[in-house]
């Protein structure tokens, strides 16, 4: 690391500051509520601003008028569908924004969605081999400014009356890069913070923020479309570069940063039952000036102490990432597939023999992630309690395919059958998602392998997640080829993609159940050893006690028998 970096690590100003008015530390627990608060505010600011133009492609792009007209019965459920369009789709003349009003309108947002995520997933691996290296906190700062610059910039071409593709284009492509900042860094800070002991349930929960940030970032891009669809930018950008100051003054990225000691080098099983006095830690806040006056190297912060950073390479090494890199491919192809597509999905299917608006499908798709949160948060439980986070991933993936495909046979009987079965289907395609993005990331990137080397959790995180972008950026793509030849094609290769999700997590599901068999077996040996101790013991006592009764010089038996007894009991133990 560069010596002028290293001088800027230390304890966060804004902490300093409250501990300075508080006039004394926070604990450990403290400590970990905060951190939680501030990831979770701070991934849910990437998200909001990754929605504005999901919710502006209308108006850049207007979709065609269609007849309110309806029909009764006989004629009715059968040709709404088709009658509901005034000849064929038209754009309104003078209404959108050049260049996305065109013939090619379409095309080109689509583009621009593409290009955004595949920049995203490129720049993934990039930025978690830089999270490793660099100070998580700055690094942050720098992806949560940078992205609230370059989405306010795309806003500003409103303003500045810009109708050139290209601008659009390298905006969002830049975007796409500094957005690729903020999942390695913070599931690393959490990774650093937290043990492995309830990782999952803690990060099932925490996962939330994708949700919470997607309504927040609909809500307010929304709010203020009616003054010009830049504001729908600007808003945002404005939010997530705030949310980058609000983690430079306040995030501890590393415990060290605080005086604390990394949990990652703690028993997980006493992270949680020792922390009590954990404030002892910490008292060298007033040994830190004295140490400075003599010495610039006494006190050593965050990555001052810590290991150099894994390569990408060695990073792939690690048991575990490359299967859960690969499922997470068609994990997110599922699920993003649904992100994309579900609104449209909706409003073009007729639910109960009724055909919904774009804003009601809308907001019925967002059910979809509520049942999203519910499956991460039990994805996360179950793992925890079985310890066994590969077998809890596959057996979501294949339960999703049942899944999948009731939502297409029966969500059209009625809206109530709908909404039941697309947030059944939201648990188990979003569960796994969830787990393998939070969880296993943190777990892998703490990996036994590594030798105590924490500085690798950025990372593994980014080529995890940096895979699963590339299938997400892949499955809307796919869906908009082969919708066009009927949605049951397109739940066909949804099926498939969970199908093979789970079937790449077999060699490590197979070695959870050996790992698993291998314990119980060990557990029974011990308690038949306990169980045959307790007998011979019993025995000889037994024994014992009935010679004595029958014996005429009882005193002389009795010291032999006891010594009978203790070297039996020596043998068996």
């Amino acid at each position: 690391m560069p010596g002028g970096l290293e001088a800027m690590r230390g304890t966060p100003p804004g902490i300093k500051l409250i501990r300075n008015l508080r006039g004394k530390e926070w604990s450990l627990k403290t400590y970990r509520y905060v951190v939680l608060l501030l990831t979770f505010i701070a991934y849910a600011c990437y998200h909001a601003s990754r929605k504005p133009s999901s919710i502006v492609k209308s108006v850049l792009d207007p979709v065609p008028a269609k007849n309110e007209i309806t029909y009764p019965w006989p004629v009715g459920e059968i040709f709404v569908r088709e009658s509901g369009l005034v000849g064929h789709p038209i754009r309104a003349k003078g209404k959108g924004w050049v260049p996305f009003n065109g013939k090619d309108g379409t095309v080109k947002l689509g583009e621009i969605d593409v290009a955004f995520l595949a920049c995203y997933s490129i720049g993934m691996y990039v930025a978690g081999h830089l999270g490793d290296t660099l100070d998580l906190r700055l690094f942050l700062t720098v992806g949560m400014m940078g992205s609230g610059i370059f989405v306010g910039l795309f806003g500003l071409g409103y303003f500045w009356n810009i109708h050139a593709f290209w601008f659009y284009l390298v905006m969002q492509m830049i975007a796409g890069l500094f957005q690729a900042t903020g999942w390695p860094s913070v599931v690393a800070v959490i990774g650093n913070w937290f043990g492995k002991r309830k990782r999952g349930l803690i990060m099932g929960v925490w996962n939330a923020h994708t949700s919470v940030g997607n309504i927040c970032g609909s809500l307010l891009a929304a709010c203020v479309l009616q003054y010009g669809w830049g504001w729908s930018f600007i808003l945002p950008g404005g939010l997530i570069f705030m949310g980058g100051i609000m983690v430079y003054l306040l995030l501890a990225a590393y415990p060290e940063d605080v005086g604390l000691a990394c949990p990652n080098g703690w028993d997980s099983n006493k992270v949680d039952k020792e922390p009590k006095d954990v404030e002892s830690l910490v008292q060298n806040e007033a040994k830190e000036n004295v140490a400075e006056a003599g010495t610039s190297t006494t006190r050593q912060y965050g990555s001052l102490s810590r290991s150099s950073a894994v390569g990408l390479v060695q990073a792939c090494m690690i048991p575990g990432v490359i299967p859960f890199a690969l499922c997470l491919f068609f994990a997110k192809l599922v699920a993003y597939t649904f992100l994309y597509w579900l609104p449209f999905y909706l409003s073009q299917t007729a639910i109960g023999g009724e055909y919904m608006s774009v804003k009601s499908a809308g907001n019925l798709s967002t059910l979809f992630d509520v049942g999203g949160i519910v499956g991460g948060i039990l994805a996360g439980y179950i793992s925890d309690k079985l310890n066994a986070r590969a077998t809890t991933a596959a057996s979501f993936m294949y339960a999703a395919i049942p899944a999948l495909l009731l939502y297409r046979w029966y969500g059209a009987t009625s809206k109530a059958m709908n909404i039941v079965l697309m947030m059944i289907a939201g648990l188990f395609v979003n569960g796994p998602y969830a787990l393998i993005t939070t969880a296993v990331s943190a777990d892998l990137g703490t990996h036994s392998s590594l030798k105590g080397n924490s500085r690798a959790l950025a990372t593994v995180t980014a080529i995890i997640d940096g895979t699963g972008s590339a299938g997400a950026a892949l499955g809307p793509l796919l869906t908009g080829i082969i919708s066009t030849k009927g949605w049951d094609a397109v739940f066909v290769m949804l099926v498939i993609g969970a199908f093979i999700a789970g079937l790449l997590l077999s060699r490590l599901v197979l070695a959870e159940i050996l790992e698993r068999t291998s314990k119980q077996s060990s557990a029974s040996d011990d308690q038949r050893q306990q169980s045959i101790m307790g007998m011979t013991s019993t025995s000889i006592y037994f024994f014992h006690n009935l010679f004595l009764m029958y014996s005429t010089s009882g005193k002389t038996f009795q010291y032999s028998w006891i010594a009978v007894w203790l070297l039996t009991y020596k043998l068996v133990a």
